[in-house]
């Protein structure tokens, strides 16, 4: 069962997410982050930061996983 995650914005970014789920504690671990973990996004690998994440997109990172909801 994937964990939801509630947006209320268009998208947010990888970063942010990784933020907001408490991944990392700031900004500037998520690259170091992303070099060290396993973060695969609707499928496939991803290690951009600044990859856009939308209603409906599927994150799994270390046998977590995640789905983008907007909230009306």
């Amino acid at each position: 069962m994937a964990n939801v995650l509630k947006i209320d914005t268009e998208y947010i970014t990888l970063g942010q997410f990784l933020k907001m789920t408490d991944f990392v504690s700031s900004g500037g671990m998520t690259k170091w982050f992303l070099k060290e973990n396993e973060v695969i996004v609707n499928g496939d690998y991803e290690n951009r930061r600044g990859r856009k994440l939308r209603n409906g997109d599927c994150i799994d990172i270390n046998g977590d996983s995640f789905i983008i909801i907007q909230s009306s």
